[in-house]
């Protein structure tokens, strides 16, 4: 199984182009695609990138915000430091209150917080959907904490028993909300993309 799972990833073509254009992950094609269509990440803005390695979200963007924005990135596993100044990481638990501080401390008010976070994968679907639910709640949690008035979201959750409740709780705080997922995914992926546009503050 890991021989082909291996074969198969060298075949996949947005792992190839990865490689040739020197992401750290295939997943940075999705965020590219995802700002493409609804532009959430712009020129200048703070961006939080929760469950963030090994970082491939972070370079994409680092190349959207440019040198007068931010990128934070969290997550328990090691980051590969990144040589640009306004580029920072936080190793830790994002869903720990004293992470949650540390966050807190290192960005003010963030423009976009964005999430690509997943669960260790136990191979039971009802107890990974249930722990993609659970970061996903955390990263909105983490908006209401420090999203400025009008920023925007943007989250991975696994479809299944709870998504609905939990988009019914993204709307209550974004004046746009959308389900998608982009090209990049595999179409045997059971991911989606919540997308909350114009944040509305806490309620």
């Amino acid at each position: 199984m890991g021989k082909r799972w291996l074969r198969d990833k060298k075949k996949d073509y947005y792992y190839r182009r990865a490689k040739a254009e020197k992401y750290r992950s295939r997943a940075a094609f999705k965020l590219r695609q995802l700002n493409k269509k609804f532009r959430l990440i712009k020129k200048g803005d703070v961006v939080v990138d929760l469950g963030a390695a090994p970082g491939g979200w972070m370079q994409v963007s680092r190349e959207i915000v440019g040198d007068t924005g931010f990128v934070l990135g969290v997550d328990i596993a090691r980051i590969e430091p990144f040589p640009e100044e306004n580029v920072a990481i936080i190793r830790g638990d994002f869903t720990s209150p004293e992470v949650v501080e540390e966050i807190k401390e290192t960005v003010d008010r963030a423009g976009v917080i964005i999430s690509d976070a997943s669960p260790d994968i136990s191979g039971v679907w009802s107890i990974d959907h249930f722990r993609s639910l659970e970061l996903a709640t955390q990263a909105l949690e983490l908006c209401r904490e420090i999203l400025r008035p009008g920023g925007n979201f943007l989250v991975k959750v696994f479809q299944g028993e709870g998504l609905e409740e939990f988009i019914r709780e993204v709307r209550k705080n974004f004046g746009y909300v959308k389900v998608t997922k982009p090209k990049a995914s595999r179409s045997r992926s059971s991911e989606v993309y919540i997308i909350g546009k114009n944040f509305s503050g806490a309620s």
